[in-house]
């Protein structure tokens, strides 16, 4: 069983034959059917079926010479609304299935973002036609959880929010100088880690880390596409999906100035988001990227 089908609705499924009839629903009723022709003469087939605004299961798996679909994996979707990134993406094949990451250096996160490539397809054909050289992209990425948070603001007033923002801003200059090789921008980098490090090593005897740290991007766990994130909301919605009923949040954020949207089942959310308040979770980043 997926572990982020709750995510999108489907909370309550325990057996493997209730997965089942899902799948073959989304098989027989898909909303979308892509294909995409391989080296190999076999051809890549994803069922997508939506069971509300931007989310649903894709079923993927290919058509071999005798005509027979060969079921290969399922996940769970959702496409953000926002384009969260411009910069330069590259592309890796998993080894263990026939599934995609990409890449993104956003000097806004000061991480490297791994994100599940859910337009895979449009990739392969892409690639295989020798256009992706020519291709500037873009991508919107999103989040699935199946553990969230609300946590109060911070109070700043217009002062702090403007020195911050100057803050965010030299540092992402620095960043695209220590990229490029400028050995005094590495230096200041790391002379204001050390600082950042003694000041919070200071504070956190008498303060709670969460009055300190209003915003982090840190990956998670042993999977490379799995994060630990707390931001700020910027924007709430609830979709109802209309097979199990079961009501869903939509919860824009931004994070480290990396703004996205992150679905979670409403189940799995402690608090009642809003906007200014802050989203604490563990997620799985998504990304659907357009090729222009």
């Amino acid at each position: 069983m997926h572990k982020y089908l709750r995510a999108v609705g489907f909370s309550k499924i325990r057996k493997k034959s209730e997965l089942k009839k899902i799948l073959n629903k989304v098989l027989k009723e898909p909303t979308t059917k892509e294909y995409v022709s391989l080296n190999d003469e076999s051809i890549a087939v994803e069922y997508k079926k939506e069971f509300t605004d931007s989310l649903g299961i894709v079923v993927c798996g290919e058509y071999s010479d005798d005509v027979e679909f060969e079921f290969e994996y399922y996940y769970p979707y959702f496409t953000g609304g926002n384009i969260s990134s411009n910069e330069e993406i590259s592309f890796e094949e998993r080894f263990d299935k026939s599934a995609y990451v990409g890449v993104c250096d956003d000097l806004k996160m000061g991480v490297t973002t791994i994100f599940h490539l859910q337009n895979r397809l449009e990739y392969i054909k892409r690639k295989n036609a020798n256009e992706l050289m020519e291709s500037k992209t873009s991508v919107n990425l999103s989040a699935l959880s199946v553990g969230g948070s609300i946590m109060l603001p911070l109070k700043k007033n217009p002062i702090q929010q403007k020195k911050n923002e100057k803050a965010e801003k030299n540092r992402s200059q620095l960043m695209e100088a220590a990229r490029n090789g400028d050995e005094l921008a590495i230096e200041n980098l790391t002379l204001d880690d050390i600082d950042t490090y003694s000041a919070l090593s200071r504070k956190i005897q008498s303060e709670d880390i969460f009055s300190l740290v209003d915003t982090y991007f840190m990956p998670y766990g042993i999977e490379c596409d799995h994060y630990s994130v707390l931001g700020e909301i910027v924007e709430v919605d609830k979709r109802i999906n209309y097979l199990t009923k079961e009501q869903i949040y939509i919860i824009t954020i931004k994070c480290n100035d990396l703004v996205f949207d992150i679905c979670i089942n409403s189940e799995d959310l402690v608090g009642e988001p809003a906007p200014h308040r802050r989203f604490r979770g563990i997620i799985w980043m998504q990304g659907y990227v357009n090729f222009n």
